[in-house]
């Protein structure tokens, strides 16, 4: 009997470091890249595919069609007015402040961000700033210098251009693995601006449901793929709860 072509699923991959990285130039690093492998090893209905976007464009490619998913997102990050089904990831992570680690600072330095210089990643939705991603907004009530890199973000702290960055908990544990010579020179916070329940944003029209793509997710955490690659990024793997 003939096999039915394989469904193409075709997901937005915008820059977000550790879990997409640099998508546009064709670069294949990234959890992202690796959880879609381990979905079409899985199995032969669907077929995953990256389609580069960034963060500010994902929202019209996904209202256009150009998409029919956005992975490691939040119904909180601007996606309420547009119509989706979310299916929960059972993955967290989180976003923690860092400062220049010196002779008298204590935890209690990130208790007030008044008054300090942050650095932020362009287009995030922060916690703290009410999940305002407006750069203006940013800069005037905030005094947030915005960039595309955390590593920038990291080296302005280091160098005393800011005063606090936030950064994700799993770009901060990967950041420590290539640059083990300057963790003792930051201090990170044990507040958390937030933490990120994953979520997959399906189109209303995707070819595959939300029932079937949160299958092949349980698939990939019984046969322990899930664990392989988020657990080395400090990206807790969570009983998942109804949508």
């Amino acid at each position: 009997m003939p096999t039915q072509a394989a469904q193409l699923v075709r997901i937005g991959a915008a820059h977000f470091p550790p879990y997409t990285v640099r998508p546009e130039s064709g670069a294949d690093t990234g959890l992202l890249p690796q959880l879609v492998a381990a979905l079409n090893n899985l199995q032969s209905d669907y077929r995953f595919v990256l389609v580069p976007t960034s963060i500010p464009r994902r929202f019209g490619d996904f209202k256009q069609g150009r998409v029919d998913m956005a992975i490691f997102e939040n119904p909180d990050w601007g996606w309420r007015d547009i119509p989706h089904t979310s299916v929960d990831m059972g993955l967290e992570d989180a976003e923690i402040f860092v400062a220049q680690r010196l002779p008298q600072r204590q935890q209690s330095y990130f208790s007030e961000l008044a008054g300090k210089r942050l650095a932020l990643f362009s287009g995030y939705h922060y916690e703290f700033a009410h999940f305002n991603a407006d750069p203006k907004y940013l800069a005037t009530h905030h005094n947030a210098t915005l960039t595309y890199s955390h590593d920038s973000n990291l080296l302005m702290v280091l160098r005393g251009r800011a005063d606090v960055a936030l950064v994700t908990r799993s770009y901060l544990s990967d950041y420590f693995l290539r640059n083990e010579k300057v963790a003792n020179e930051l201090l990170v916070s044990e507040r958390v601006d937030q933490i990120y329940h994953h979520y997959a944003i399906l189109r209303p029209t995707a070819p595959i449901s939300g029932e079937a793509f949160g299958r092949l997710l349980q698939g990939l955490r019984d046969n322990g793929q899930m664990l392989k690659i988020f657990d080395p990024y400090k990206i807790a793997v969570v009983p998942v709860t109804g949508n």
